[in-house]
């Protein structure tokens, strides 16, 4: 018996892999890729060098697009993955359009964690007519026009065909111009994560390969030996308190007791004129999005041993908590990303509190609202060791700053009130983050006020920690929001505020040489300095403590031996 196999024939209505592929190739090289173009043309020096590197990268990027395509040329894959492509191109396109951001797997990650309510800030009927009008016809014609089917046999051999071709086609592209390609790419770093599709291709592929589940792993324990212990001298103080009040998109240069022009921090510089906090001008923050830097400020390791990129490892409050330590973290934001797993954890954001949830948001006064109670609740036996406080705040998250401030503190005006910040001018945008920061003053200002009341009434030696989590771009060079890759991410998104109180009978108790403190303020630190610092100030002693990177060291604070 014989069995004879029939090709299989595309129907007169399909379109050949060829010619769909290179079309789809061309329009998402070109269209797709505008913002990539406009910053070429502001690169390159001569229009024939412009013309030129266009052209070259172009052709490139459609070469690589058609090497996507043939890999996933199969009856059931093309048409989803090639839809998945027009959009990602286009809602790539937006944001670099609209806020001068970069698509990396660092990004990306930023998307994957972003909740309901900072999508909704994102959202305007700018966004929808921008990616409508990039990727509706395109969309049209890829589920119009199906593609010819072929036998097993042909379509692996169409395959692998189209990725030569392509392939072939990119290289070219590139050695035609390497040199002026070579030092695009080596002196304008940014460009290479705004070549769209390709660049959330890569960064997708990036972060699955981070989150793929191989094994399970064990937690890393840190601090395994750590301890309480009682400073010199103070064996009859009261047991310590530590309020740490993590800041969300605060940005030093617009904090007015760091030097900036407008008045957003009049409360801190009153602490500091008549109370003694200490503000540190020049801290770095660990990355540029609350996913890398809230691990790494928890993190016993630096920035550069990996504390950006901790994952399976214990923090700062799991050694505190094993020392005995009672610990508490509130949280406004969308989450504290890991770190208060295994601690007592309490989010505020869905309170009903009229007075700070009015708007449908709370803001951060919110978590001062029973704060008495809650740490009533803790364990006592804890508690009468020392408490930790950890206080998470919305802050300045953008891009809509003018919901972070209420009424009561938009001192500067007028203010963007836009979800899309290219619908106002710089000077609005500028406004509404800079009331955010003076409500953010007024919030640590009440944070100070119950630290003080606290330690006044003997309750415990209270030591106050504020640090930002990364900073901010309000434009700076055509750049919005944060989330750049740290390798070149301007200094507004790294240099972030920090701050340190403490009241004079804490000092006291605890051996605080405050004017030492004082005269290393302007000293360069940075969020490697607050795992080993904090467990001073709590007085908890481990081989995971580093007192190179300890802040108070060698600042007085008594320690025994």
């Amino acid at each position: 018996m014989s069995i004879a196999f029939r090709e299989a024939r595309p129907p007169s209505s399909s379109t050949p892999f060829w010619l769909f592929a290179s079309l789809l190739a061309a329009y998402l090289a070109l269209a797709g890729n505008l913002p990539l173009w406009q910053r070429i043309g502001e690169i390159a020096g001569s229009s024939v060098q412009r013309w030129a590197m266009t052209a070259s990268m172009a052709v490139a990027i459609a070469g690589l697009v058609v090497v996507l395509l043939a890999a996933v040329n199969w009856s059931r894959l093309l048409r989803p993955v090639a839809t998945g492509l027009v959009l990602a191109s286009a809602f790539s396109s937006y944001f670099m359009w609209t806020y001068g951001v970069v698509i990396d797997s660092t990004m990306l990650v930023n998307v994957v964690h972003t909740d309901a309510r900072e999508v909704q800030d994102l959202l305007s009927v700018r966004l929808f007519l921008v990616t409508g009008l990039l990727s509706a016809l395109p969309l049209w014609w890829i589920w119009r026009r199906p593609v010819a089917r072929l036998t097993l046999g042909r379509q692996c051999l169409t395959n692998v065909l189209g990725m030569v071709a392509g392939l072939a086609v990119a290289v070219a592209a590139v050695m035609v111009q390497y040199q002026g390609v070579a030092s695009l790419m080596r002196n304008h770093k940014p460009v290479r994560f705004m070549m769209n599709p390709l660049n959330s291709v890569w960064g997708g592929g990036v972060l699955l390969a981070e989150s793929w589940p191989s094994k399970a792993i064990a937690m890393t324990p840190v601090g395994q030996d750590a301890e309480l212990v009682v400073p010199s001298g103070s064996s009859l103080a009261p047991p310590p308190m530590l309020l740490l009040v993590v800041g969300e998109t605060a940005r030093a240069d617009n904090f007015g007791i760091g030097g900036y022009e407008r008045a957003t921090t009049p409360e801190l510089k009153t602490w500091r004129s008549q109370r003694g906090l200490i503000y540190f001008d020049q801290v770095s923050s660990c990355g540029t999005n609350t996913h890398v830097s809230l691990p790494c400020i928890f993190s016993p390791l630096t920035k550069d041993n990996g504390g950006d990129e901790t994952q399976h490892q214990e923090n700062l409050l799991d050694v505190l908590q094993r020392a005995g330590l009672a610990v508490l973290w509130l949280d406004n934001q969308s989450g504290c990303k890991g770190v208060c797993n295994r601690v007592t954890h309490v989010s505020t954001r869905e309170a009903e509190d009229p007075r700070y949830c009015a708007t449908g948001e709370c803001h951060d006064e919110i978590m001062l609202e029973g704060l008495e109670q809650r740490i009533a609740a803790l364990d006592p036996v804890r508690a009468a060791r020392g408490v930790v406080v950890v206080m998470h705040q919305m802050g300045s998250h953008g891009p809509a700053y003018y919901k972070r401030s209420p009424q009561a503190f938009k001192r500067f005006a007028p203010e963007c009130d836009r979800q899309s910040l290219s619908e106002c001018d710089e000077s609005s945008i500028r406004n509404a983050y800079d009331n955010s920061i003076a409500y953010t003053d007024h919030f640590l200002g009440k944070t100070l006020e119950w630290a003080q009341r606290r330690s006044d009434r003997g309750l415990n030696d209270v030591t106050w920690v504020y640090v930002s989590d990364h900073g901010e771009s309000l434009g700076e060079g055509g750049v919005y929001l944060h989330g750049v890759p740290y390798a070149f991410a301007p200094q507004e998104q790294t240099h972030v505020p920090m701050a340190m109180w403490a009241s004079q009978s804490t000092r006291n108790h605890r051996g605080y040489d405050w004017p030492c403190l004082r005269r290393h303020a302007n000293e360069p630190y940075s969020h490697d300095n607050v795992f080993h610092t904090v467990l001073r100030l709590t007085g908890v002693r481990t081989t995971a403590y580093n007192p190179d990177l300890d802040i108070v060291n060698g600042c007085g604070l008594r320690w025994p031996t």
